[in-house]
């Protein structure tokens, strides 16, 4: 009898270690990363000293995306520049601009060439108001869009993506910076406890259910 009781409990913890297995494997396949955003290239004529076009309200900014999820496409939805100059960079925007809806492949990097003119308007005045007496100007790039998932047949929900960077721009009118400019977001601590307290809760639960086996 204590046999086969032993059995049971056995088949028991089996079942549910396996189970545990195919809930961990489901979620690491549907589990999604955010595509990484950068700054390739700055450059606005209008600061570079060697053309002495101040009159120029053109801005060129070469903007990388890269998605970095395996067997998932990204559905950008139109992605939305703001340009702003520093220290205050809940001030109006000097600059706006956008990029159309497109869809990218899993494990693909695409580079998007912003050309922002007039008609975007770029505030020459503003811009010539934050030079620094050593020519560089500070701005604040912010990008927001939303994105949704592919994961085989079907799309995800639309899920919101704001990142921002501060690019120092020197008095060539190029970024100071030659790499890359990482496009981040600040943490939400809010989410990263909820979430924390979650995986809490499950460690307790399985550790529960392997003392009572023992």
């Amino acid at each position: 009898m204590a046999g086969q009781s032993e059995g049971c409990c056995r088949c028991c913890f089996s079942f549910i270690f396996s189970l545990g297995l195919t809930a961990l494997f489901l979620w690491l396949s549907l589990r999604t990363s955010n595509p990484k955003c950068t700054i390739r290239s700055f450059y606005l004529p209008a600061l570079d000293r060697t053309l002495n076009d101040t009159k120029n309200t053109t801005l060129f900014v070469a903007l990388r995306l890269k998605n970095t999820n395996s067997e998932k496409g990204v559905y950008y939805d139109a992605v939305n520049l703001t340009f702003r100059l520093l220290p205050n960079a809940t001030s109006m925007p000097v600059a706006t601009s956008a990029v159309p809806r497109f869809y990218q492949g899993h494990q693909k990097t695409a580079t998007k060439n912003v050309v922002v003119g007039p008609q975007q308007w770029l505030n020459r005045t503003a811009v010539s108001s934050g030079v620094h007496p050593n020519g560089s100007v500070s701005f604040r790039v912010d990008l927001a869009t939303a994105v949704r998932f592919k994961i085989i047949f079907w799309k995800t929900k639309r899920h919101r993506l704001n990142v921002g960077a501060d690019v120092l721009v020197n008095d060539s009118g190029g970024k100071v910076n030659k790499k890359d400019i990482k496009l981040s977001a600040a943490p939400d601590h809010h989410l990263i406890g909820f979430f924390s307290g979650q995986v809490g809760v499950l460690s307790n639960f399985l550790v529960l259910i392997l003392l009572n086996f023992l």
